[in-house]
């Protein structure tokens, strides 16, 4: 009989699954993904549908074998990795290594929450197919990753030496830290002071208690100073105390939900100081073992049988009155697998201090997982909250408070241990005083036995630490539970902070990071925009977003942002230049050109002021100062000419002031409007003079853009030919021109019905006018760009459905496969 082969990611895992399903089976492990994107490359094809070059992942050549050889062997195949994206990719990946060696349909999907009999049985007795919106999710999310590690990182590089990164989580989680950081440092602390007393009754029992002023007048008691609180005191010594009213309530406190991935990570580094990536090793040990079910979810969902097996557990442990009417049951976010489980033990019965065979921190996570399950599945707390109000008979009204708190019935607190009885404050808000309180009488005269006083001041907001960093990123929306271990581990591991005392600290490298992202891709690396791809990865595995098209929609902006960044200049480059033009001393007269007049004195003082406003210039305005000091290099000392590399600029060549000469004649057309773009090519030339006259020496772009107007205006130059000869201009001849530009020009005539115009950030495409501006650079130069050539394929495959020969010249012009329509 043929042998069936399971395939699952861990050795351990798969060792307790063999356990289960008996000798027909062969249980292999993946040891995780066993095929990836190159480490050393891109790896993806942006061109064709952002289509992955998946390859052998490092290290993983033996199981690769191994697993290879078990497939020969066996008639079916399971794939049973983790029973999220990044198991449901993991087994498609399976699938595509073997897929060769046993038939397509003898593959299976099998997936279970947690590792115990019944659940394996029962999930080999119901296979299923493999989820391909989940797959194409995980894949959108390590295409994304790639694209933003891949294009961003070099970027910082030339920024900032060392083995610096950036990451498309990571980066707003590194943000999130610096900018609290930058509260901290700006933070300055208010004056504001608490007064208080200790008093008694006049009659037994004797024993003082604490009161603090709440109120005055009926408004909350905000005392900002010294004097202030002088002044309050000698009025409070002046009168008397009563007991205005005492105020009996009884408080429900409801158990929390049970465990999800970040809430275990949070609490486990509160109760139990482990780090996330901690937190997971040890959670997956557990639910490898059997003890606990999946750990990385998001949903707060528990299965019915395991609500009633839980229910049986409370009344006979601790009794009846402990169960609620019906089940508890929490409300997960949006997005959340509601399929999945929270985290819970597989067997409630088998208590933290029965379960056996522990290592110390595994009985610590499994203990805060057992409590925080059952206790979720219990009646609330109640409380008995008693408040005295104490008042004074002085000239303003003054209301003190004492509050005792003591459990009436514990509740779920029989599970989870007694936690604090006082109501939670808001950050930053004072207590009331929590005291034992004697038997109080409204109305009762009270006596002071000493007026207190204390002096505070306002505290800046608390530094991150682990689990309110992971809590900030669950609340932003930003990435999801299971990578928030490896977003913390990589920040810490690149060394972009440190951790002090529990606090999460920016270090220079991670200040200067953030500093350089911040400036440069802001809305790449916002929370907001973050999160709003996360919602799109969501969408992406629910089945209502194509994958590629998210990727195409991302990819456009992201090139955008990306022109951007790579127009910043050096900050230290910046400075050097600017402090050597302290140095000028004359500076030229102001120049007019058309309708604008260049003064240098005034251009340098505007750039120095944008510099010292936010530290960042574009590099073209660097280039264009740094053009400036080399014009003005006779007033620099000799160390600064040295230090920046300074050189006179040069005289304009001879020939250019020919050039502009032959056209002097020469009647120019109409200007024209491409887009939001006017081409007027007489003024044009006219700057270009001026420039020449002034001792400028043109661009090789302006050159050539002036010998492009020579070209194109041939018919009215006198002796062209021998103007050309001279000049070295080099002129397309009919076989080059009507070459592929001009077949591809021939099919855009065939589009009758243009796209509307899309915008995209501040920019907006428009097909018609960039087919317009090409057509009429190439009936002036005679040719285009490569860049402008490729775009223009891309364009045209756009319409493919509107050119009757686009199939038949498709591969000779290397356009496109049409996109098939929806």
């Amino acid at each position: 009989m043929a042998k069936k082969l399971v395939i699952v990611e861990s050795p351990a895992k798969a060792k307790t699954i063999n356990k289960y399903l008996g000798d027909d089976y062969i249980v292999k492990a993946s040891m995780g993904h066993v095929r990836d994107l190159p480490p050393k490359k891109l790896g993806v094809d942006v061109d064709n549908r952002f289509t992955p070059e998946y390859v052998n992942t490092t290290g993983r050549a033996k199981v690769i074998t191994e697993l290879k050889a078990a497939a020969k062997k066996c008639d079916h195949v399971y794939l049973a990795p983790d029973p999220d994206r990044e198991g449901e990719a993991i087994a498609w990946h399976l699938f595509e290594l073997l897929k060769e060696f046993v038939p397509e349909e003898n593959f299976s999907r099998v997936t279970y929450n947690e590792i115990t009999k019944s659940a394996i049985e029962e999930a080999f007795a119901n296979p299923s197919e493999m989820d391909m919106n989940r797959v194409n999710s995980q894949q959108a999310r390590r295409v994304l990753d790639r694209l933003v590690g891949f294009k961003v990182s070099p970027l910082l590089w030339k920024q900032i030496k060392g083995g610096v990164s950036a990451g498309r989580v990571q980066s707003v989680a590194l943000r999130l830290v610096c900018e609290r950081e930058k509260e901290i440092q700006e933070f300055k602390p208010e004056e504001y002071w608490v007064l208080g007393a200790n008093v008694r009754k006049q009659v037994e029992p004797l024993d003082p208690f604490v009161v603090k002023l709440a109120r005055i007048n009926g408004e909350k008691a905000e005392i900002k100073g010294g004097e202030q609180a002088e002044k309050i005191r000698a009025e409070l010594e002046a009168g008397s105390l009563h007991v205005a009213r005492v105020i009996e309530k009884t408080i429900q406190r409801k158990a929390r939900a049970p465990f999800i991935t970040s809430t275990i990570q949070q609490a486990a580094s509160s109760v139990c100081g482990f780090a996330p990536s901690r937190t997971m090793r040890i959670a997956q040990s557990l639910y490898e073992n059997g003890l606990i079910t999946y750990m990385r979810t998001d949903s707060f969902n528990i299965a019915k049988s395991a609500q009633e097996e839980c229910a049986a557990f409370v009344a006979s442990e601790y009794g009846d009155e402990y169960l609620p009417k019906k089940p508890n049951v929490y409300k997960s976010k949006g997005g959340a697998q509601e399929a999945h489980e929270a985290i819970r033990p597989t067997d409630v019965s088998q208590t933290p201090t029965s379960v056996s065979g522990l290592e110390k921190d595994e009985a610590k996570l499994y203990k805060l997982v057992w409590e925080r399950f059952v206790a979720s599945q219990m009646v609330p707390a109640k409380i008995a909250r008693r408040t005295a109000e104490v008042e004074t008979d002085s000239e303003n009204t003054y209301l003190f408070r004492a509050t005792a708190s003591e459990v009436a019935f514990p509740g779920y607190m029989r599970a989870s241990g007694i936690e604090s009885a006082a109501d939670k404050k808001k950050e930053g808000e004072e207590d009331d005083a929590e005291t034992k309180l004697p038997p109080l009488s409204e109305g009762e005269n009270l006596d002071c036995i000493e007026w207190t006083g204390e002096q505070k001041f306002t505290k800046p907001p608390a530094r991150y630490s682990e689990p309110s960093l992971i809590r900030a990123l669950e609340e932003n929306g930003v990435g999801r539970p299971s990578t928030y271990a490896q977003t913390l581990s990589t920040i810490e591991k690149r060394e972009y902070v440190n951790k002090e005392k529990r606090q999460l600290v920016p270090t220079e490298s991670g200040l200067r990071v953030n500093d350089f992202l911040v400036s440069s891709l802001d809305p790449l690396f916002n929370v907001k925009f973050t999160a709003e791809m996360e919602e799109k990865l969501d969408r992406v595995e629910e089945g209502t977003v194509e994958w590629t098209d998210m990727m195409s929609s991302f990819y456009n902006q992201f090139l955008e942002w990306l022109e951007g960044a790579k127009d910043m200049a050096e900050p230290e480059e910046t400075d050097g230049v600017l402090k050597a033009l302290e140095q000028v001393k004359e500076w030229d007269e102001p120049v007019k050109r058309g309708r604008r007049t260049y003064d240098d004195s005034e251009i340098v003082k505007s750039v120095r002021e944008k510099f010292q406003e936010d530290g960042k210039i574009t590099a073209r305005q660097q280039q264009m100062i740094f053009r400036m000091a080399c014009k003005y290099i006779e007033q620099m000392p000799q160390e600064i000419i040295n230090e920046l590399k300074l050189e006179k600029p040069e005289a304009p060549r001879t020939e250019t002031g020919k050039k502009v000469a032959y056209l002097e004649e020469v009647e120019f057309d109409e200007p024209r409007k491409v887009g939001r773009r006017t081409y007027d090519d007489g003024k044009f030339v006219k700057s270009l003079k001026q420039q020449v006259q002034s001792g400028k020496r043109l661009s090789d772009r302006q050159v050539a853009a002036l010998d492009s107007l020579l070209v194109k205006y041939s018919k009215q130059i006198p002796n062209f030919e021998q103007v050309k000869e001279d000049m070295g201009l080099k002129v397309k001849d009919d076989g080059e021109v009507t070459g592929e530009i001009s077949r591809l020009m021939e099919l855009c005539k065939s589009i009758e019905t243009w796209n509307p115009p899309v915008k995209r950030g501040n920019r907006e495409f428009n097909d018609q006018d960039f087919y317009s501006s090409l057509s009429s650079q190439f009936e002036a130069k005679g040719t285009l760009s490569p860049r402008q050539v490729a775009a223009m394929k891309k364009m045209i495959g756009r319409y493919a459905s509107q050119i009757p020969t686009y199939e038949a010249v498709r591969e000779s012009l290397g356009l496109p496969v049409p996109k098939a329509a929806k």
